[in-house]
């Protein structure tokens, strides 16, 4: 392996792998975590929730039906680095617009491929997440990053150990507005490859006019701390006008638009940071207008009532994540991507826990007594799947 095409991931506990290099080249920092699933990795790497952070994928082959734009969550990646044990060169799919690696080169992200990511992954569930750097290629940058690490390790870990996601809903809100499209097209494409809002039966709605019955002539406000696309178009599919406003917008700014309701979305980083934000979720929600929050929208509503949000160990991240409905004890699989959680010791009065997670007891969704509120931590628009919860957007369109 020549120079130009060797490359290295090193964690912040000292542990290093070499592999190849993937996309662009050069140095990056990020917060190191792991997703898991078969498929859905084009919407991981459009995704801005993963601002800030290194993403590995633990299923071990990624590429392979190569990269489709309609599928895309915004119009950029987010993600500081992206690492796979083994990238597909020739991907194959009708819908395929090109190679990951070509992709990652375009996007400008530095990736790293050839690594046992088995392994990767049981660093960060035994030590929790961490830090880390890809070094890729044989750039100048490169070259000193490797020479600070063998001449003068203390500084280069403590620069590692020092870095933190800052800013990040500011970094990211207005990700998809770029790739908006209005509701007839969005539903023409999803019905092209099966991606429609379920019935009540289980099936799903191929009549367009029929499915947006549920939603025509009602005005819901998009609230985008870093939405990913698909909350808008799962939106649209049901008929409901969707306007969508930035992260800064104020109370009064919403509430000036009419709406019937108000989706609070997903979004990157520490919930807590955004104390402005939470403010005028509190002045919102005392307004009485209908809210819907999904996983950061779900965190910083909880916020505004006096809740408590903590970093998770190495969080949820993933389409296979169980969710338990408390009301009815039925489980559904579930995609999620958060590294916090809702504190469920902190709930105050009136706020109650509505879905757990089996495996470790965390809070998966909130209900607000008294409110036509409700938020939840996982992703219910996931697309590639699973569409298990989707059924929580008809809840929404009921509340309107």
């Amino acid at each position: 392996m020549s120079d130009s095409t060797k490359a290295y991931f090193i964690l912040s506990d000292g542990t290093v792998f070499e592999g190849n290099a993937l996309g662009s080249t050069g140095v990056t920092v990020g917060e190191s975590v792991f997703a898991t699933g078969m498929n859905g990795y084009i919407e991981t790497l459009t995704d801005p929730s993963y601002y800030g952070q290194i993403v590995s994928q633990t299923f071990p082959l990624i590429g392979n039906y190569g990269i489709i734009p309609q599928d895309f969550e915004s119009s950029s990646c987010y993600l500081k680095g992206y690492i796979v044990e083994s990238a597909c060169d020739f991907p194959s799919n009708f819908r395929n617009g090109g190679t990951l690696d070509a992709f990652l080169k375009e996007k400008n992200i530095i990736g790293i491929s050839g690594i046992d990511t088995r392994l990767l992954t049981l660093s960060l569930r035994e030590a929790g997440v961490m830090n880390g750097i890809v070094i890729s290629g044989d750039s100048m940058e490169a070259h000193d990053a490797l020479a600070e690490y063998k001449n003068n390790p203390a500084s280069f870990f403590k620069k590692l150990k020092d870095y933190s996601i800052k800013d990040a809903v500011k970094n990211v809100t207005g990700a998809s507005r770029g790739i908006e499209k209005d509701a007839e097209t969005v539903f023409a494409e999803s019905a092209s490859y099966g991606s429609l809002p379920l019935k009540s039966d289980g099936n799903k709605e191929y009549d367009m006019a029929e499915s947006m019955k549920r939603g025509r002539g009602k005005k819901v406000v998009l609230w985008d701390f870093g939405a990913k696309a698909n909350i808008r178009r799962e939106l649209l599919k049901r008929g409901l006008e969707v306007t969508t406003m930035g992260a800064f917008s104020s109370a009064g700014d919403i509430l000036a638009q009419n709406p019937d309701g108000v989706m609070l979305s997903n979004g990157p980083g520490d919930p807590a940071e955004n104390v402005s934000i939470i403010q005028e979720i509190k002045k919102l929600a005392e307004s009485d207008v209908p809210l819907f929050g999904i996983c950061l929208g779900h965190q910083m509503l909880a916020l505004s009532f006096g809740a408590k949000t903590k970093k998770m160990r190495y969080g949820h991240r993933g389409v296979n994540q169980p969710v338990k409905q408390l009301s009815t004890g039925r489980v559904y699989m579930t995609s999620q991507n958060h590294g916090y959680e809702v504190d469920l010791s902190s709930l105050p009065e009136g706020v109650e826990a509505s879905f757990i997670n089996p495996n470790d007891k965390t809070c998966e969704g909130l209900a607000y007594k008294g409110r036509k509120a409700f938020s939840v931590q996982f992703h219910p628009e996931a697309c590639g799947g699973p569409l298990d919860t989707n059924f929580l957007f008809d809840d929404f369109i009921r509340n309107l």
